[in-house]
């Protein structure tokens, strides 16, 4: 097993090294990259340019000091026509477009091995300060989302497989289906008119992860504070996560129920509910808990983007699409390296999870 574990830890560095080369290059022929996001705010006067635009890595205000507007030729960033060629020079300096393409690639790579994610663009924080700090609002959201669908999704799925076919099987069967069809951020809103001070009750907070005097209450205080505001972006959540896995339980275990062995044991005399949970359960749960791991992984990162900005969580979701909005490449190359590093490692950790559920399987010899 040891050297499975070896090989997959390898094959990490060429499959991310591949992913970031084809996002580099992608990203770097986009329109709307960070200079002209820069020209677009000297061209509108009503937005402070300096307000935004940082030297990364010291916080100094770069700006055109002179505020001279030359007279330049035609210029290959959109909105640039008739400013100063130095002024353009020095916001391609500052944000490191002098270096030749490749060289941008290879230095950022170098230092994202050193997990040195550098610094926003438009923010003066560094990358790791800024996921660090969105980075509690994502996991309570993913963690408590893909707990409370494990806890749905298996017993109902168990039932649905033990009662196949009755009242119970087709009348759970349409509520899933209805909650799956159901978008989450429509349900977000229908939560906030029903019960967050809309047009009906007013039992849950609008916004916000914690109330305003969080700090001051005592620690359990403090945890019910933070679970009162987790209830209905989770909810929200919830109620289209758990199909997918309420039909693979009912149809991992219905595989299982019509397996020999399952026969057998029945005919060896042993009661209904020690066939089921003694050897069906185990069997039929492999696939169901081994997924846990990737679960996660895709609840945190991917489904709560606009939940975040219907409940004004500030959370990786929000970080992420205002750093695309943005051309914000520091944080974009930091948090998808960050995150690609991380989905293969749960990809692996998924598998590990098989072994630990059923000793009998041995990727290493699938392997060879």
């Amino acid at each position: 097993m040891l050297a499975y574990v070896v090989r997959r830890l390898l094959l990490i560095i060429p499959t991310l090294f591949g992913i970031m080369v084809i996002n580099f290059i992608v990203i770097q022929f986009a329109p709307g990259g960070p200079i002209e996001q820069i020209i677009a705010e000297l061209n509108n006067p009503d937005v402070s340019v300096t307000s935004h635009v940082t030297n990364a890595g010291s916080g100094e205000i770069q700006s055109d000091p002179s505020g001279s507007m030359g007279t330049g030729g035609d210029s290959r960033y959109r909105g640039a026509d008739g400013l100063d060629e130095e002024f353009i020079a020095r916001l391609e300096k500052q944000f490191g477009f002098d270096k030749p393409l490749w060289e941008r690639f290879f230095r950022m790579i170098g230092k994202y091995l050193r997990f040195d994610f550098g610094t926003s663009y438009f923010r003066d924080e560094t990358v790791v300060d800024l996921v660090i700090s969105k980075m509690p609002v994502s996991i309570s959201l993913g963690l408590c989302t893909t707990i409370i669908v494990y806890l749905i999704s298996l017993p109902m799925g168990v039932g649905k497989a033990i009662w196949d076919g009755s009242p119970f099987d087709i009348w759970t069967s349409s509520v899933v289906i209805i909650g799956n069809a159901i978008p989450a951020f429509i349900f977000a809103v229908m939560l906030i008119v029903l019960f967050a001070g809309g047009s009906f009750l007013d039992w849950f907070p609008l916004r916000g992860l914690v109330s305003e005097n969080h700090g001051e209450m005592s620690f359990f205080r403090q945890i019910l504070d933070r679970a009162h505001h987790l209830i209905l972006p989770v909810f929200a959540m919830v109620i289209g996560g758990f199909a997918a896995l309420t039909f693979l339980t009912k149809n991992s275990f219905i595989d299982q129920i019509n397996q020999q062995y399952v026969m057998t044991a029945r005919a060896k005399g042993l009661k209904e509910p020690r066939v089921l949970f003694g050897h069906v359960f185990r069997n039929a749960m492999l696939i169901v808990i081994a997924g846990f791991p990737g679960a996660f992984v895709g609840i945190l990162f991917t489904g709560s983007l606009l939940i975040e900005i219907i409940f004004s969580l500030d959370g990786l979701g929000l970080l992420g699409f205002e750093a695309v909005l943005k051309r914000d490449y520091p944080v974009m190359f930091a948090t998808l390296y960050f995150f690609t590093l991380l989905g293969l490692t749960m990809n692996l950790i998924g598998d590990l999870t098989y072994t630990f559920v059923d000793p009998r399987i041995d990727f290493e010899s699938r392997a060879t």
